[in-house]
């Protein structure tokens, strides 16, 4: 049987995240009771849209729901532009060769306190040399880089993309990148093998961070009045139309 595919609020197009809550109603129609929401609470990954599905349709009033939506809100995307953002750096630091001690600096520089102490850092993305080694190791899994991953995993494996490069030369990367999974971070890999200037990439990744940052926001507003108006059980038309507000 096929896996379901697991949604992320920062990839999927809006009119798949409108296609999601419009099948919500539907379900909720036929099937009366709390049991739809139930199962989805239970098989949804993706944070946002479960914090949702939890609050929403709980007892909470309204004005509570919106406060509490807009502080997820604001810490996912926070999230999620701290991690493009390292990625970011590491596609400089390919695209320059610049000295990794440097590119975890200006990584560390993203948080209040450092992740980990720099020997472990050094050591943890050292390791990963010996671990692509093996026959038959599973590197989508050892390489994979994405906004959904642990923020100190994710600064490891972005040092050790970082080292790489200085020592083996970015060419090499080359192979790697189908591995990668972020789409934001292959191409900016692909864009810095192919010559593309450090400085030029850095300001590229910037206006799409933003512009993710900035779409990624309006899904989740149209999620959140779409979950409130089937809470309100507003017609499957008016569902819809809320949600055509929020496409181009």
């Amino acid at each position: 049987m096929e896996k379901p595919q697991e949604l992320d609020i920062l990839e999927m197009p809006i009119e798949g995240l409108a296609a999601y809550w419009l099948s919500i109603k539907k379900i909720m129609d036929a099937k009366k009771g709390r049991t739809i929401l139930d199962e989805e609470i239970a098989h949804t990954v993706e944070s946002y849209i479960l914090h949702l599905l939890e609050t929403v349709f709980s007892d909470l009033g309204r004005d509570m729901v919106r406060r509490l939506a807009k502080v997820k809100r604001d810490i996912q995307l926070d999230d999620y532009k701290t991690k493009i953002d390292l990625m970011r750096l590491a596609v400089f630091a390919i695209a320059s060769g610049e000295n990794p001690r440097i590119t975890l600096v200006r990584m560390d520089s993203k948080f209040a306190h450092p992740l980990m102490s720099e020997d472990r850092a050094f050591d943890m993305a050292t390791a990963m040399f010996d671990a692509i080694k093996p026959k038959g190791v599973n590197l989508d899994i050892l390489l994979s880089v994405d906004h959904k991953i642990q923020v100190d995993r994710l600064l490891v494996k972005l040092l050790f993309f970082s080292m790489y490069a200085r020592r083996e030369g970015k060419q090499n990367l080359e192979h790697f990148i189908p591995h990668m999974g972020s789409r934001f971070f292959s191409e900016g890999v692909s864009l810095a093998i192919d010559n593309f200037e450090a400085d030029f990439l850095a300001h590229h990744l910037e206006e799409i961070r933003d512009r993710t940052i900035i779409e990624t926001r309006r899904k989740m507003d149209m999620a959140l009045e779409m979950a409130l108006a089937i809470r309100d059980k507003l017609a499957y038309e008016d569902i819809f139309r809320i949600a055509r507000t929020y496409m181009p």
